[in-house]
């Protein structure tokens, strides 16, 4: 299995070199560097012409469209350049701009008839060049504006998707398969854009395209017989032929008829949390308030045992709020089913993403499955099948997603748990102490409470239990809302550019200072990003 190779283009006169350690001697160095004084001096006075390539087959007007500087184009087609001439491999002017995502030049050279749809001799088109070197905004600006072909396969059948896929530039993917750009798409070997990403190893662009695929991607095979999970395995990226692997098991169990497990695994495991909590609730009264064979209950750890059971109520009802109430669903606005599409035109195109609302210029705000344009803190549940805002995490014991509208309940939830769980134990554990008369050693003491008092140590046992998973949780999630920043964010902070400065290092641009964060989230329940962004 191999790749053919993408557009290179590699001169000295194209590398960064220090403005005062920069001599030109031609054309071709003053249109590189964008030294228009230079060039006119050449052009007007010694009569140079911009018609003719240098020594490699290269024109001033690729040189000037590689670097972005629109003036020095735009003199050189006034000058007797033509936008329609090409290199040795037929690569235009637009080409080169395209390698760089040279905007402000493609817009000089789209306006003087160059040709969005012009191929070099693989069959590379300007969309294919800006798939090949990851140039987002470049590739929206050609479609969106000139129209270009995004989903057209070049000589080897190959499509900017699995160009994308294959240098994994996941933000070029979202926004390719938001447009519906088609993923079964297979190139002369056989291969789907999946089996690219596979074959390379990229992570995050195997998960965006399994996520926004119809699954149906999982199962197809190249022309060699392998799907794209076992050329992952055959390349030695393990964590990738897992996560396709899983995918597929998935995919394959949702076509059988639908046993108990599949069937608790879609509902989640909230009724299994509520009749846990509910049935120690009410072992805790019988076993423990009510046991015949335990001391008197005293007044003060009677008031201690029914506050347990009033908290434990109060949990229960804050559970439901939680597993029931909208997490922070984000509403199609700004998005395909809003937008009236034009005669003719995909979905999106009529869309100008970078003047949408909510549009702060990270790529990953673009959901290629709900087809929307999202807030920046914002994520696809793939089990909930819906964009949640502020995404925390999804969480199978509520059966829902924690979010922006529901993560206040659900702290108060694991809050009153604690609390229950914590004082139902102490009041337990001193109740089953003072119920044995004589006590010689733990052993017998242990020994006693099992099989004198099996109930209670039943509780004791559940008790602990959710002691210790709502106690853990509670302390994450403290942490987390002090520095003001969700589950999700602090374990993929890598995959999202605005978590990172301008040095690569982490930096979380809503954190405002503990006293800031826990007060806006007592409070209202959530942070207002748009109060972040502002400052």
């Amino acid at each position: 299995m191999t790749c053919s190779s993408e557009i290179e283009i590699v001169s000295e006169s194209s590398k960064q070199v220090p403005a005062e350690e920069i001599v030109i001697f031609d054309v071709f160095g003053a249109c590189a560097y964008g030294d228009l004084p230079k060039l006119k001096k050449f052009v007007e006075e010694d009569g140079v012409s911009l018609s003719q390539p240098d020594g490699n087959g290269y024109y001033p007007l690729q040189w000037a469209s590689l670097n972005n500087f629109p003036h020095v184009a735009h003199y050189i087609l006034e000058h007797g350049g033509d936008v329609h001439t090409v290199d040795n491999v037929q690569q235009t002017a637009l080409h080169w701009a395209a390698v760089r995502g040279s905007v402000a030049a493609a817009e000089v050279l789209l306006q003087n008839g160059a040709r969005v749809e012009a191929s070099d001799v693989n069959g590379y088109r300007a969309v294919h060049v800006a798939a090949q070197y990851g140039q987002t905004s470049f590739l929206n600006y050609i479609v969106v504006k000139y129209h270009a072909d995004f989903d057209v396969p070049d000589n080897d059948g190959r499509t900017p998707l699995h160009w994308a896929a294959y240098k994994g530039f996941a933000d070029t993917i979202r926004l390719l398969l938001f447009w519906d750009a088609f993923q079964g798409k297979q190139d002369k070997e056989g291969c789907t854009p999946l089996h690219w990403a596979a074959l390379r190893g990229n992570v995050e662009a195997c998960v965006v395209l399994v996520h926004a695929g119809t699954k149906q991607e999982l199962t197809v095979k190249d022309s060699a017989g392998f799907t794209p999970s076992q050329i992952a395995a055959d390349r030695g990226h393990h964590h990738v032929s897992l996560i396709l692997s899983n995918a597929y098991r998935a995919h394959k169990n949702c076509w059988k008829d639908k046993g108990l497990v599949n069937r608790v695994s879609e509902i989640g495991y909230a009724p299994i949390l509520f009749c846990i909590v509910f049935f120690s609730t009410i072992l805790f009264i019988n076993s423990i308030l009510f046991a015949s064979n335990f001391v008197k209950v005293t007044a003060v750890v009677g008031l201690w045992g029914w506050t347990a059971v009033s908290l434990s109520v109060a949990s229960l009802l804050m559970f439901i709020r939680c597993s029931s109430k909208d997490p922070g669903y984000v509403k199609t606005s700004g998005g395909i089913k809003d937008n009236v599409v034009a005669e003719g035109q995909g979905p999106f195109l009529t869309i100008d993403v970078i003047n949408t609302a909510h549009w702060t210029g990270n790529w990953s705000q673009l959901c290629p499955t709900c087809k929307i344009i999202r807030p920046v803190r914002s994520k696809h549940c793939p089990t909930c099948k819906r964009c949640v805002e502020q995404f925390d995490h999804h969480c199978p014991w509520i059966s829902n997603c924690v979010g922006k509208r529901n993560k206040w309940d659900f702290f108060v939830f694991l809050f009153l748990g604690t609390v229950t769980s914590l004082i139902s134990g102490v009041v337990a554990i001193y109740g089953m102490w003072t119920s044995v008369p004589t006590l010689q050693s733990q052993e017998s003491w242990i020994f006693h409470v099992v099989f004198q008092h099996p109930g209670a140590a039943a509780f004791l046992f559940i008790d602990a239990f959710i002691l210790l998973a709502a106690g853990t949780l509670i302390s994450v999630q403290a942490y987390q809302i002090c520095r003001n920043i969700t589950t999700n964010e602090s374990v993929n902070a890598r995959r999202y550019g605005y978590l990172q400065g301008a040095d690569g290092q982490f930096r979380n641009p809503y954190n405002q200072g503990v006293l800031k964060n826990c007060s806006d989230f007592l409070i209202r329940g959530y942070t207002d990003d748009n109060e972040v962004v502002a400052r």
